[in-house]
């Protein structure tokens, strides 16, 4: 449960900051950045790339970076949030494979 009444605390050095919607609206984009930088790397993995060349990481964040956007655009339309909407691809991907596997495994 969130508490309505708790006090946020916002610290800066620039002394000729005095406006508290400024603060708010800055709080506001620098949360939408953590957010970001949190789906891509918990939803699209972009931390475990395995490339070693600059160009091949240069596309393997790019690759990542559309798959977000296209992500965010169809959990949007479907109402729902990116997790939901992973989970859910996931979800449906491994009851067909288990229903109907891709690969046969002979056994052993």
């Amino acid at each position: 449960m969130v508490d309505t009444n708790r006090t946020d605390w916002v610290v800066t050095n620039d002394l000729s900051q005095d406006s508290t919607d400024d603060t708010h609206e800055m709080c506001a984009v620098r949360w939408k950045i953590e957010q970001y930088h949190r789906e891509i790397k918990q939803v699209l993995g972009i931390e475990k790339c395995q490339c070693r060349m600059a160009r091949s990481q240069k596309n393997h964040i790019a690759c990542a970076i559309l798959a977000w956007v296209h992500l965010c655009e169809t959990a949007k339309a479907l109402k729902t949030n990116i997790y939901s909407l992973k989970k859910g691809i996931l979800s449906e991907f491994l009851k067909k494979e288990l229903r109907s596997p891709t690969i046969r495994m002979a056994p052993i």
